[in-house]
């Protein structure tokens, strides 16, 4: 069973189990992450951006285009951000670690 350990902005740790082929968004908001996943879960807004950390990000397949096109609209992207909903979780990423991005865009507001 994978686990995942989630690192807030303000760095307190969060460690969350899961299934073997759930989504990243759904075990993020299930431990109580801040992630919004307005579109829930159709790459349609950018509302469950997320930081993977260095040692994992290659380790995830490659964005799709889609994804790289949303990313465009999240505040505060780096070089390891990814939509938390298009990462699912497999036994190859037990331990994985996502740090909450410090800035959000709710796609509601605007």
């Amino acid at each position: 069973m994978p686990s995942v350990l989630f690192v807030t902005s303000e760095g307190d740790k969060v460690t969350a189990t899961a299934e073997p082929g759930a989504r990243l968004l759904e075990v993020a908001q299930n431990a109580g992450m801040p992630l919004e996943g307005t579109c829930e879960g159709q790459m349609a807004c950018s509302t469950c951006h997320v930081h993977i950390a260095d040692a994992w990000f290659d380790r995830l397949p490659e964005a799709s285009m889609e994804e790289e096109d949303m990313l465009d609209l999240a505040a505060g992207v780096a070089r390891t951000s990814r939509l938390a909903c298009q990462i699912e979780l497999t036994d190859a990423l037990d331990g994985i670690e996502v740090h909450m991005p410090g800035v959000v865009r709710d796609m509601q507001i605007g």
